[in-house]
């Protein structure tokens, strides 16, 4: 029945997906933590490579169609890359300080970004409506880095951020064409998660058979989510799954 639930929470998080473009950091964790009961420092490094694994089919798609500005991905992993590095070994620390401890650091860390990002995404679609217009420049390839690093730690600590807080940063700061920036936040999310999920394995907070279930749900629901799309109000969804995460922040830290 564990595997069952498992593969259940794997298929609801594919499916909100596929149906809102909601990052799968921040559907996850709290049905990790929360649903399955797994510890959060393995729930983050399970995340971590849950979402790196996911990305890959999307990522390949990107590459593919000339959609990615290469410089943009490299700019952002030069900063992400120390950043998980940063974030990964802040908690490998706090464990060895405080033991057990370091879950309620992350707790408190992911009820943050629970209560941050869906403020943001909520606003996405008027940050590209206002960025669209504006002739898309290269600029500052040194801002771009400090967008990674700031992402990679928060990343590292949380798993959350490797989507949704990149391209709002990326949109806010840049003037690239939205297509261009979800292509480079793809690839961008592959080599990151992919670091901070070999980082997590080393220190031993990856559940495998964990995230096997996982990826084994997530695929038929990213389907049904992808195909439900085109004939639900996603809008209304988007806003019910934003203030649902939104309220699972603030029960976060208010525990």
């Amino acid at each position: 029945m564990l595997i069952v639930g498992k593969i259940l929470a794997g298929f609801v998080v594919g499916t909100l997906i596929g149906m809102t473009g909601v990052g799968g950091g921040v559907l996850m964790l709290p049905i990790l933590i929360f649903g399955l009961g797994v510890p959060p420092i393995v729930a983050v490094g399970s995340d971590a490579l849950f979402n790196f694994i996911t990305r890959l089919g999307s990522s390949y798609v990107h590459l593919t169609r000339g959609t990615v500005k290469r410089k943009v991905v490299l700019s952002l992993a030069a900063g992400s890359i120390p950043g998980s590095i940063l974030g990964v070994g802040l908690l490998r620390y706090l464990r060895s300080v405080y033991g057990g401890g370091v879950n309620s650091f992350i707790t408190t860390a992911i009820g943050i970004l629970l209560i941050i990002v869906p403020i943001l995404l909520m606003f996405q679609n008027q940050i590209e409506e206002h960025v669209s217009h504006r002739p898309p420049t290269m600029k500052s390839l040194v801002g771009m880095s400090a967008i990674g690093l700031l992402a990679g730690f928060l990343v590292g600590m949380t798993s959350v951020g490797s989507g949704s807080i990149i391209m709002m940063l990326l949109l806010l700061f840049y003037s690239f064409p939205p297509k261009i920036m979800v292509g480079a936040d793809i690839v961008h999310g592959v080599l990151l998660t992919g670091v901070t999920s070999f980082l997590h394995f080393k220190l031993g907070n990856v559940d495998l058979p964990l995230v096997a279930s996982l990826v084994i749900g997530s695929i038929p629901g990213g389907l049904l989510g992808s195909h439900l799309s085109t004939r639900m109000p996603v809008p209304w969804l988007r806003r019910i799954v934003c203030a649902a995460l939104f309220a699972t922040g603030a029960r976060m830290l208010w525990a």
